[in-house]
C-alpha cells in the first residue's frame, strides 16, 4: 500500500487582508462625499457624466475587492466586462434618445 495523501473537495480561495477591506471601505465613503458635494456643484452637462464616472469607481472597488472578482478566474471578469459592455451600449442608446428629443418638434414647427 501507498501513502496517498487524503483527497479533500476543499477549495483554497484567496484571502484578502483585513486592512484592505477597510482601505476600501474607506474609499468607497470618500467618493459617497464627493457624489454629495458634486451634487451641490452645477456643472452643467458634465453633471451626469461626473455622477456616472464616480458611479462606476464605487461599483469597481465593490466588483474587485469585496465580491472577490480580483482573484477569481478569467472567465469571470470576462463576463463582468461583457456585461458593462452591454450596460455601455444601453446608456449610449438612451442618452441619444435623450439628445435627439427637441429634434422632431423644431423640424415640423
Amino acid at each position: 500500500m501507498s501513502q496517498h495523501a487524503p483527497m479533500t473537495d476543499q477549495v483554497v480561495d484567496h484571502v484578502v487582508p483585513l486592512p484592505i477591506y477597510f482601505a476600501v471601505f474607506a474609499a468607497l465613503l470618500v467618493l459617497t462625499g464627493v457624489t454629495t458635494a458634486i451634487a451641490f456643484v452645477d456643472l452643467g452637462r458634465m453633471n451626469v457624466f461626473v455622477a456616472l464616472t464616480i458611479a462606476v469607481v464605487k461599483a469597481s472597488l465593490v466588483l474587485l475587492y469585496f465580491m472577490h472578482l480580483r482573484y477569481s478566474s478569467r472567465l469571470t471578469p470576462l463576463m463582468v466586462g461583457i456585461a458593462f459592455f452591454w450596460l455601455g451600449i444601453m446608456i449610449v442608446l438612451t442618452m441619444s434618445d435623450i439628445v435627439s428629443r427637441g429634434w422632431v418638434g423644431s423640424a415640423l414647427g
